[in-house]
């Protein structure tokens, strides 16, 4: 390649036109290296003195000093003393930005029906930004600096003392990772605790998020069939009976809704003790039961440390905050802690702050007896609206779904984009299934919308759901 080449003869020509505004210096430098990075202007080519850059494109002179600076700082010219400035011998070749990859469908949220989506509670709005404000407006020195990977201590302690009181958790604050919701929760302890290839028991019908962070981790998951009492246990030993941890919901399964009973309760347990397994258990929506107290949850029964125990506020407030917990065996502490630090090194210290205060103050526990209200309101508009389209659906007593169970051979898989586009979104419940034989219905969340929403979007969906659809 020779030393030097001539410029074009029209070397103006070869530069896309400017911006109309916006810094010039900079629309010359990127136009500039757009040139280089296309092949426009080859590796060695000449570029045009500063003066003739600027008067060609009616722009300062010092903003196309300061373009050739940037293009030299970044190695895409070189300066040749008493020869002028050019393309440098070695600069990336760049094609087309290649097309996006088309990703799966989300699930809508915006829709009557969508699972996960909160409440507007105005009340909760202003408190929590009353707690904000106080957090943010004084100097803190513990925002300018990185904390401790399991959270604040203030919130820690709160979330200990409100899951002692109210869901009968053994802990103290020391054993609790405040967490970015439950998937970092789960993906902590598959990767501090679990190996790839580890077998999993996994609720038949199960979480869809739960199995897609267990499959995605190299875990090999054991479907163990649900009936009315929750997860069998004995066809979990059958099946896997040295398997290395369980994965369960056993206060409210998700998606079919049951309590575990007692003696399947403490059978778990017993298994765990005795194959030295972990029990992970996901306790995603315990607040929200509308037949009494909320259930004590599995963790404090377990006397041999065998209970992973995982909560969030992403349900009880919403998930925009992005936080939850984890309350682990002492035997765990530590690989989880060193996990914690590697990943993201520690939470949010504002929003634990203001979080603390929340809760400290009462307006935690007032929030839930407002929203478990407005959540029992928006379930009955359900139930009610979908009977009155020739669904038949149990009031669930607990949690923020139902399902619509539908009839034999009903394609659900089928119903789901035309309801969507009706303005309800629903998911299969056929979809949730690992091994057993898989029933047809629709899953539906009834939170984050008023009854009147409701009616409304069910009313305009009953065409689609008394349209037959079945499977071939």
């Amino acid at each position: 390649m020779p030393d030097h080449q001539a410029n074009s003869a029209d070397w103006s020509g070869l530069t896309p036109i400017l911006p109309p505004d916006g810094p010039r210096a900079r629309a010359l430098y990127a136009a500039l290296r757009g040139l280089i990075e296309g092949g426009t202007l080859p590796p060695g080519a000449k570029l045009p003195p500063t003066r003739d850059l600027a008067a060609r494109f009616a722009v300062s002179r010092g903003a196309a000093v300061a373009a050739y600076e940037q293009l030299l700082a970044e190695g895409f010219a070189q300066a040749r003393v008493g020869a002028g400035t050019y393309v440098a011998t070695h600069v990336p070749r760049l094609g087309p930005v290649p097309a996006a990859p088309s990703l799966p469908e989300m699930p809508r949220y915006d829709l009557p029906g969508a699972i996960g989506t909160a409440f507007d509670d105005d009340r909760t709005r202003r408190q929590l930004r009353a707690c904000l404000n106080r957090h943010l407006l004084p100097p803190n020195g513990a925002h300018l600096r990185y904390a401790d990977p399991r959270g604040s201590a203030d919130l820690r302690a709160e979330v200990a003392s409100y899951l002692r009181t109210a869901r009968g958790v053994r802990c103290t604050a020391d054993q609790i990772i405040l967490t970015g919701g439950t998937q970092q929760a789960l993906d902590l302890i598959l990767r501090a605790v679990l190996s790839p290839g580890d077998a999993v028991w996994f609720e038949d019908p199960g979480y869809p998020s739960a199995r897609v962070a267990l499959e995605g981790a190299g875990m090999r998951l054991v479907p163990v069939p649900v009936d009315e009492q929750g997860l069998d246990v004995v066809a979990g030993i059958t099946a896997a009976p040295q398997a290395r941890a369980a994965y369960v919901t056993p206060s409210h399964q998700y998606p079919m809704g049951v309590v575990m009973t007692m003696p399947r309760r403490l059978a778990l347990i017993d298994w765990a003790k005795a194959a030295g397994a972990w029990i992970i258990e996901d306790d995603y929506d315990s607040e929200f039961r509308f037949a009494g107290a909320p259930l004590t949850a599995l963790q404090g029964l377990d006397d041999g440390g065998r209970v992973i125990y995982i909560g969030t506020f992403a349900k009880a407030l919403f998930p925009g905050l992005r936080l939850g917990y984890l309350v682990l065996p002492p035997d765990l502490l530590t690989p989880v802690v060193q996990a914690r630090a590697r990943i993201d090194r520690s939470p949010p210290t504002l929003a634990e702050g203001a979080l603390a205060e929340f809760l400290r103050d009462g307006h935690f526990a007032a929030h839930l007896r407002r929203n478990r209200r407005r959540a029992e309101a928006s379930r009955d508009a359900m139930v009610q609206a979908l009977g009155a389209v020739g669904l038949t659906v149990a009031p669930p007593e607990q949690g923020l779904h139902l399902i619509a169970p539908l009839s034999m051979g009903t394609d659900d898989h089928a119903l789901i984009a035309p309801l969507a586009e009706k303005g309800l979104a629903a998911r299969p419940l056929s979809a949730l299934y690992l091994g057993g034989k898989a029933q047809s219905g629709l899953v539906m969340g009834f939170s984050g919308f008023s009854p009147e929403e409701i009616r409304a979007a069910i009313a305009r969906v009953a065409p689609v759901l008394t349209l037959p659809r079945t499977t071939a």
